[in-house]
């Protein structure tokens, strides 16, 4: 597979384009925001934009909130810099873990804000992750719908018009470009372009109404508010990462310092380079097993190509944890397919049809990763409880 010359991404990179030196997109936007981005202006911009909404509402902003390292930044950076009064919302995915609870409960107490949680039911989240699983090989329909939507939701409600993410997407891919020189707007269009993998909730309730007993209500978190509502609230969805610029070590490095913050142990991933990636989710393992399997790369790719753009790392040592850490199978594995109610054969036949040319994986041959301290207290089903359940059996 052809790779950047800088980063080392392959040509199966979700947006990755080349230039005449081999060169990927994602470096040139780097360049660019390092090089040209006005950031001082960015910042006055930003202080206009909390000043424009303070005071106004019940609360001046909503703020998203997952727990990892870039939305406790984003929390901890309005609260302390701008002594801003935030409501959280949680969306709780179903896999939160052990040490990302107690994150949380400290940044907040620390913090000292209002939050609001949403879990939504689990039988219906795992009939979800099958329904995209098939459709899409990749499992986190649920997840990152509910996420981005449900916020909108809740801004609503409260009448709250300011939302406040975090890490703009152009960090990572190209779906938005530094160089367009916007304020990443998180709206219905991004949601669309590459959130809800081309699936709405309407789409959703569809697809699994017939053989999964469903009350199109409880699609409700998943779908995207009317328009016509969020441009009467006068709405403001943006990325603090488009006003000030992102640096992810940096960040990390605070968060641990001021909250309190604790990295934890990934499937996959080089647990002692990064700690702080992707904390969130007992299920993070298999999203990037699955990305693997499809695209001949993982999340240690994309977190060595990140610290090979920064010069954070050699090239040497980069290659050495992808070909150490890299293609390993999750032992969550046996989790996923006893929550799915599927075999590895029809998981490995699933993902199949979703590979990215030209790489083609070997599922015979896969070794596992190591389990992290917490494995063994991740939510297991009961026998009565394993898969799903249908209207009638679907045939094997």
């Amino acid at each position: 597979m052809q790779k950047c010359s800088v980063c080392n991404l392959p040509e199966t990179y979700e947006t990755i384009e080349f230039d005449e030196n081999g060169v990927c997109n994602i470096c040139r936007q780097k360049d660019f925001k390092d090089e040209k981005i006005n950031w001082q202006k960015r910042a006055e911009m930003l202080a206009e934009l909390i000043e424009k909404h303070r005071g106004k509402y019940e609360y001046d902003c909503i703020v998203p909130f997952s727990g990892g390292k870039d939305s406790t930044y984003t929390l901890w950076y309005l609260v302390k810099k701008f002594n801003v009064r935030p409501l959280v919302v949680q969306f709780n995915h179903g896999f939160m873990r052990d040490t990302l609870m107690e994150n949380n409960l400290r940044t907040f107490k620390k913090l000292g804000v209002d939050v609001i949680s949403f879990t939504p039911n689990w039988k219906l989240v795992k009939r979800l992750m099958l329904e995209t699983l098939v459709r899409k090989g990749d499992f986190c329909w649920h997840c990152h719908t509910g996420i981005f939507a449900y916020p909108m939701h809740v801004a609503l409600k409260y009448q709250v018009p300011l939302i406040f993410w975090g890490e703009p997407s152009s960090e990572y891919t190209a779906y938005y470009d530094y160089q367009d020189e916007e304020i990443e707007c998180v709206d219905e269009t991004r949601f669309n372009r590459y959130i809800n993998l081309g699936i709405t909730a309407e789409d959703m309730y569809g697809m699994i109404k017939d053989d999964y007993q469903c009350d199109p209500r409880e699609l409700t978190p998943y779908t995207y508010p009317p328009l016509r509502d969020l441009k009467r609230l006068k709405y403001q969805s943006v990325c603090l990462g488009s006003f000030i610029p992102w640096d992810v070590k940096a960040n990390t490095k605070l968060i641990q310092e001021e909250l309190g913050w604790q990295g934890d142990q990934v499937e996959g991933m080089p647990w002692d380079e990064y700690s702080y990636e992707k904390i969130e989710c007992s299920m993070q393992g298999m999203r990037d097993y699955i990305k693997y399997l499809k695209r001949g790369y993982s999340r240690v790719s994309q977190m060595v190509a990140l610290d090979l753009r920064n010069e954070r790392i050699s090239k040497e040592y980069g290659d050495k944890l992808v070909a150490e850490y890299e293609g390993k199978k999750p032992p969550s594995l046996t989790l996923f397919l006893d929550y799915l109610g599927i075999t590895e054969d029809q998981f490995n036949q699933i993902v199949a049809k979703t590979v990215v040319p030209p790489f083609k994986p070997d599922f015979d041959n896969m070794e596992y990763a190591p389990k992290t301290h917490d494995f063994d207290r991740w939510y297991r089903e009961d026998e009565q409880d394993k898969g799903i359940i249908f209207k009638t059996k679907v045939a094997d």
